[in-house]
């Protein structure tokens, strides 16, 4: 079975199994594991940071910051397809009290004057405005990403009006593979960074979160009051250094495997609209008689596994494990579909 329902569904490598094998480890709720101690060292100075925080999902990274960075009655301002909104079962509203203030943008992105209209004047029966929420790339965007031009002004803007800024970097590496842009100067432009290791880059678990020595403090005081305290995760952190050292570049393959089975797409009679295939994620609409779901059974049929994103609508994920001549196979199948 060709498998595109995520890149979550990625198995170590060879060499990533033998990292963790031979992994050096001890209690990591008391610092003590050096390899999760060299991990978080390693994301931190990859993006500029002081400190980082090594948790079992971008869930928590995402929820940790947002727990951090606001209080009761604050309001988060992110676009109506973040991540933080769209799949973490309403976890700002539970685990921070907070309101949220969703944005119609582009493909999941928004811009400076987009917050700013949005940001709350300071009257008693109103939010405070505390945190703005990018996520790049944009997992229901279709892949979108953010530039540093695209990011600076915004950055600009929360400085100015004293919002912090969290970046939902659930597939960072995606984008920056096709920017050129470096971490160092993405970490810049925020005061947090989740990171995850667990998609395109192949690690079987974990997200790192980034920032100041003072937010990761009060984050691995959050990280162990929401269960994430692990004992011997370094096993799991060197994944994460073999996935940083050895499957960024690569990146590069599954982006353009996604672009090739996107233009594919274009061109069938069956298909009424394509998102802009930017990353590794392909969102397309299928025409009726087709709804999604019969769609991807006639999928499954031909040993291919894909998601529903709606009544019309599926979506294809590449990854570690799709390869060139499993993309062969999937065009070969969409071409001689009616």
């Amino acid at each position: 079975m060709i498998n595109l329902v995520s890149d979550t569904v990625t198995r170590p490598t060879p060499g990533m199994l033998q990292a963790m094998m031979e992994a050096e480890v001890g209690d990591d709720v008391f610092g003590e594991d050096p390899t999760v101690n060299a991990l978080e060292a390693k994301v931190a100075a990859l993006f500029n940071k002081e400190a980082a925080v090594f948790c079992p999902s971008g869930t928590m990274t995402n929820q940790i910051a947002i727990k951090v960075h606001t209080q009761p009655l604050d309001e988060i301002i992110c676009d109506e397809y973040s991540h933080v909104y769209q799949y973490e079962a309403g976890g700002y509203a539970f685990n921070s009290g907070v309101a949220i203030n969703l944005l119609k943008g582009k493909y999941g992105k928004i811009t400076a004057d987009q917050i700013e209209a949005a940001i709350k004047p300071e009257f008693d029966w109103l939010p405070k405005s505390r945190l703005a929420v990018l996520e790049n790339t944009c997992n229901k965007g279709g892949g979108s990403y953010y530039t540093l031009d695209e990011v600076r002004p915004i950055s600009k803007l929360c400085w100015h009006y004293g919002l912090k800024l969290h970046l939902d970097g659930a597939r960072i590496f995606n984008a920056l593979v096709e920017t050129g842009e470096t971490p160092q100067a993405v970490g810049e432009q925020f005061d947090s960074i989740s990171v995850c290791l667990s998609k395109g880059l192949g690690a079987p678990v974990g997200s790192v979160l980034t920032g100041d020595k003072a937010f990761i403090k009060e984050a691995r005081r959050f990280r162990k009051v929401m269960g994430g305290g692990m004992r011997q995760a370094g096993y799991l952190a060197a994944a994460g250094i073999y996935a940083l050292d050895h499957q960024v570049e690569r990146l590069k393959e599954d982006n353009g495997r996604a672009k090739k089975i996107g233009a594919v797409l274009m061109e069938m009679p069956y298909v009424s609209d394509v998102r802009p295939v930017k990353t590794n994620i392909l969102i397309f609409d299928v025409k009726p008689p087709y709804t999604a779901d019969s769609f991807l059974e006639k999928l499954a049929e031909k040993g291919i596994k894909a998601s529903p994103f709606g009544p019309q609508t599926v979506r294809f994920v590449t990854h570690l494990d799709f390869t060139e001549d499993m993309m062969g196979r999937v065009i070969k199948v969409l071409e001689e579909l009616e």
